[in-house]
Parts: structure tokens; C-alpha cells; sequence
């Protein structure tokens, strides 16, 4: 599915572009968005990620990790299981003869690092959904200078 068109019996609850984070300056002391900007995704089958980031002083970068939820509604979590999903980082181990192999995987998050005064931008993606994804959210926080936190926006288009 290339897009959604108009017509759709079944329309997204989304419409591009989705505004992930609106422009602000990111928390203090380098803690993680305490609310981040959730969005329907529904039916997309992937996404392009744009962010925009002004350094509060030299040294400025950011953190941004993506958070994925399959569920549409609270309500639909089972008892036990987590909301939001942390995307993931795998390294597949090495091959041996007659012997299994271990690999690992772990949560991930990104860092941005600024190279200028001025506001930044640059585009991720595309991050594949495959149509399964009820909501979206990236969370975000000041990582190079914790005291002087930077300005950071992000968009995105589903498709």
C-alpha cells in the first residue's frame, strides 16, 4: 500500500504531516520528555522522520529514541505487558560448526550532535511499520550540554 487515498473506506487517524514534537526547548538536566506527543498510525507502512535541532550552547546534541505502541487504546494492553514498546538494536552472532550461536539485542536510542550555531536539520528513515502499528511517539532529551538544553522539533510522514 503506496498510500492512502482520500476515498479509503477505512481512513487513517492521522494526517502529514504528524507533529511528533512540536518547537521547544528540551527539559533541563537532560531528562527525557516527561509527555511525549503520541500519534495515531494506523494502516502506514512506513515513516520519514524530520528533525530540526538549535543547540542552547557549543557542545549541543540531543537523544531521540522511537516508541512504538500495537495497542489503539489503553484498554486493549493486557495485564503485564507495556504500552510502549522501545525499538531495538540486534547484533547477530557468529557461525560455528556444531555449535549454537548467541546473539543479542537491546534497546537503542540515537544521538544528534550539533556542528554549528543555528537551527539543524536532518531527515530518518524510512522506519518500516509494516501496517501493524497502532501509535507512534519519540521521546527525546539535551545530551551534549545538560544545563543549557537545546530547541528541538520533529515531523514525520506516514505512508
Amino acid at each position: 500500500m503506496a498510500s492512502l487515498p482520500i476515498y479509503s473506506p477505512h481512513p487513517p487517524g492521522w494526517a502529514n504531516p504528524v507533529i511528533l514534537r512540536a518547537s521547544a526547548a528540551l527539559a533541563a538536566a537532560g531528562a527525557w520528555d516527561a509527555a511525549p506527543t503520541e500519534s495515531f498510525s494506523s494502516g502506514a507502512q512506513h515513516m520519514t522522520v524530520a528533525f530540526t535541532y538549535t543547540r542552547g550552547a557549543a557542545g549541543g546534541a540531543f537523544d531521540w529514541q522511537l516508541e512504538v505502541s500495537p495497542y489503539a487504546v489503553v484498554g486493549n494492553v493486557p495485564a503485564g505487558a507495556s504500552e510502549w514498546i522501545t525499538e531495538s538494536l540486534y547484533a547477530s552472532g557468529g557461525v560455528v560448526g556444531a555449535a549454537d550461536t548467541q546473539s543479542r539485542v537491546q534497546r537503542e536510542f540515537q544521538t544528534y550532535g550539533s556542528t554549528a550555531a543555528g537551527a539543524e536539520d536532518f531527515v530518518y528513515g524510512p522506519i518500516a511499520l509494516h501496517g501493524t502499528i497502532e501509535r507512534i511517539r519519540i521521546r527525546a532529551r539535551e545530551s551534549g550540554v545538560a544545563g543549557t538544553p537545546g530547541t528541538l522539533a520533529i515531523s514525520a510522514e506516514l505512508y
